[in-house]
């Protein structure tokens, strides 16, 4: 009874381990979706350690072309990113030194369109699932399926974010579509009824009678 107890001990401490991995697992990570105004510069900052490795992530979701401007810079101000009307992109660099860094978004080169972007900044890796995981003997069948469902759970997690935003994407391209649609619809109606007033305006000029003058001239 003994070790029936104390295996069962074992499982529920690996499953409460399993769960705070789960719930508390990216607190390094910074994720957001935020409106981004035409003619507007929107910056973030982020204090990083040296050796720190570091993804930063970022999707257009909804506005205009969907495309934005990204610029990052490290604790001195030196450009380690920067591209021009992207779409989405990643970018993955390690901390060469400490400091704050920061990361800007812009649509300065848009006069009417606001724009929402979604970016994914991670900071570090994902601490081991279990404080001795790293240790010289191997897991037990229990840690590694806790391990192997903490991966499983992650990539889900990327799928579930991906489709989202894919999701949101397609939702405005369509009700973009639809307005179009609605104003190329009221467009035509209009002009097919200016069309049909002037051919009955037509019609009945020529039906009206008209009144005619005849002179008599005397010899």
């Amino acid at each position: 009874m003994k070790m029936c107890g104390a295996h069962h001990g074992h499982v529920r401490t690996v499953v409460q381990v399993l769960w705070a991995q789960l719930l508390f697992g990216w607190v390094f990570g910074s994720e957001l979706t935020f409106e981004l105004p035409d003619n507007a510069k929107q910056c973030f900052y982020e204090d990083i350690t040296i050796g720190t490795k570091c993804t930063l992530e970022f999707q257009v979701v909804t506005g205009g072309h969907y495309d934005v401007d990204c610029r990052l810079e490290d604790a001195d101000g030196i450009v380690m990113y920067k591209e021009m009307k992207k779409q989405y992109d990643s970018f993955t660099f390690t901390a060469a030194k400490n400091g704050t860094y920061k990361f800007c978004f812009s649509n300065e080169f848009s006069t009417f369109t606001h724009k929402t972007v979604y970016f994914d900044f991670q900071v570090g890796e994902d601490p081991p699932l279990f404080p001795n995981e790293n240790r010289v003997t191997a897991l037990t069948q229990m840690e590694s399926a806790c391990v192997s469902i903490h991966e499983a759970l992650k990539s889900v997690i990327d799928y579930q974010t991906h489709f989202r935003l894919r999701e949101a994407q397609g939702r405005s391209r369509a009700e973009d579509l639809n307005t179009r649609v609605a104003f190329w619809s009221i467009g035509e109606a209009f002009i097919l009824l200016v069309v049909s007033i002037s051919q009955v305006v037509l019609l009945r000029s020529f039906f009206s009678d008209k009144k005619t003058t005849t002179t008599r001239v005397g010899s």
